[in-house]
């Protein structure tokens, strides 16, 4: 088995750099340095912790391009969403900066014959498995929280983005973070599991594919650690018989096409009621057939390669074992002649329980239309799924949207007539496959803290 791990650039095949990953006890060993500097920096002021996190959003905004190119290089990303996930970034550390003091203070209850103190303290070394499609925002989204809590991170990146995974830590070094309160360590998936029984670990935070994380919560729950899990997902967006049918059709194809596919949270299921659905098929798929696929450098690309030759070559499997099952390609379908690891905007119909395409995650440019006979229906079908993590509604009654968004869909986030990422002070993640915990907007920060009572008699 190698001990050497190759980037290659996405559009051009070409190779970008070789790393040599670290053995077990290599990692162990800054495992233990991290946990020595946890030592000191949990004793550090709320304030001292706030001008470093205000630095790195800094130094992140200096950096944007060189950022964002590294991105693009790297995993395909279109250029212009590289830039705005730095943005985002830096975005998540001046939240942080300004709230996480606020969403740590100490409160006071009362008690029978006194009261008492409710205090959240960090627990240590924090275990982050993060995957390639956000390769700096997973990242920042899960550290920079932790830090602030007065806790120290690991990162464990995908192997096919460790250049950024090192431009991360040396940011935080650039910052004034102490080094080893952020440390990248170059591993493999399973020297990553050995860590997780490491005694200075105290939770693992993963996101990636449902699989895996199971995989994961598995060993964390046998050394009795906490687990935060985002698992991706297979969003249905429902388009109901009162939809601006336009506003679906721009939103559906933004929703599934943002990062070349490549987003757990992506609009995945179109669910269209019968009355509107050969007009949404058609508006659509004319739509998919005029997107530009290319250089992601070039800003009048529309669609990038996909990460890696294996992930393309998985959904183009998915797409032939729907099809052979039954389903029918409207648009694309069929990996280009060309170099670079492109698959084309797809869209699929005539689909049912026991596809990949009805079932699972299709992580890439492919989207799945669904026909309703009505609105109960259409959420029916949106629920008729393992994952839990997003949707949508479309919908000109906004009443109605927010009832069956609030107490029947069965998701952690759902977007009424519009289509979002992340956003740093609201909550993310979902339920069921798509995991457990949550990201931002003060729940992530709480995650991997010792709620501590204090009774006072």
């Amino acid at each position: 088995m190698t001990n050497t791990v190759t980037t290659i650039n996405p559009a051009t095949e070409e190779t970008i750099a070789q790393y040599t990953l670290l053995t077990l006890e290599q990692a162990q060993q800054a495992v233990d340095k991290t946990h020595d500097t946890f030592l000191k920096w949990r004793q550090t002021s709320f304030s001292e912790r706030t001008d470093l996190l205000n630095n790195l959003a800094s130094i992140f905004e200096k950096n944007k391009q060189q950022l964002a190119e590294l991105m693009t290089l790297e995993m395909g990303k279109l250029y212009s969403q590289g830039l705005q996930e730095v943005e985002l970034c830096a975005a998540i550390c001046r939240y942080t900066a300004e709230n996480g003091a606020s969403q740590l203070a100490d409160e006071t209850r009362q008690m029978q014959n006194g009261k008492a103190i409710i205090t959240y303290q960090p627990t240590g070394v924090l275990l982050g498995i993060q995957p390639w499609n956000f390769p700096l925002y997973q990242v920042i989204r899960y550290a920079v929280t932790n830090i602030m809590a007065g806790n120290t991170t690991v990162l464990k990146h995908a192997g096919n983005v460790f250049g950024m995974a090192e431009e991360i830590e040396s940011l935080f070094i650039e910052a004034g973070f102490e080094k080893y309160c952020f440390t990248n360590l170059l591993i493999d998936g399973k020297t990553a599991s050995e860590l997780i029984s490491h005694p200075a670990i105290r939770g693992v935070t993963f996101t990636g594919s449902d699989g895996t994380g199971k995989k994961v919560a598995e060993r964390a729950g046998k050394y009795v650690k906490k687990t935060v899990l985002e698992l991706g997902s297979n969003d249905a967006y429902l388009v109901l018989d009162d939809a601006d049918l336009a506003l679906a059709v721009k939103t559906c194809l933004q929703g599934r096409m943002v990062n070349n596919g490549q987003t757990c949270v992506a609009a995945k299921r179109f669910v269209v009621v019968d009355a509107l659905y050969d007009d949404f098929k058609n508006a659509l798929s004319e739509q998919l057939k005029s997107m530009k696929m290319g250089d992601p450098m070039d800003k009048e690309t529309n669609l990038g390669p996909m990460a890696r030759e294996d992930l393309r070559d998985q959904i183009h499997q998915q797409v032939q074992e729907s099809v052979a099952k039954g389903a029918t390609v409207v648009a694309g379908g069929n990996i280009p002649e060309q170099t670079g690891f492109y698959y084309p905007p797809t869209l699929l119909e005539n689909l049912s329980p026991g596809m990949p395409a009805y079932d699972d995650e299709l992580f890439g440019p492919v989207a799945s239309l669904i026909k309703a006979k009505d609105n109960q229906d259409a959420m029916r079908i949106a629920n008729d799924s393992r994952y839990g993590l997003g949707g949508g509604i479309f919908s000109k009654d906004e009443n109605k949207a927010i009832e069956l968004a609030k107490n029947h869909f069965e998701t952690g986030m759902i977007n009424i007539n519009g289509y979002g990422l992340a956003q740093p002070n609201l909550p993310f993640g979902g339920v069921k496959d798509s995991g457990h915990g949550r990201e931002h907007g003060g729940f992530g920060i709480r995650e991997f803290v010792n709620i501590k009572i204090i009774m006072i008699s």
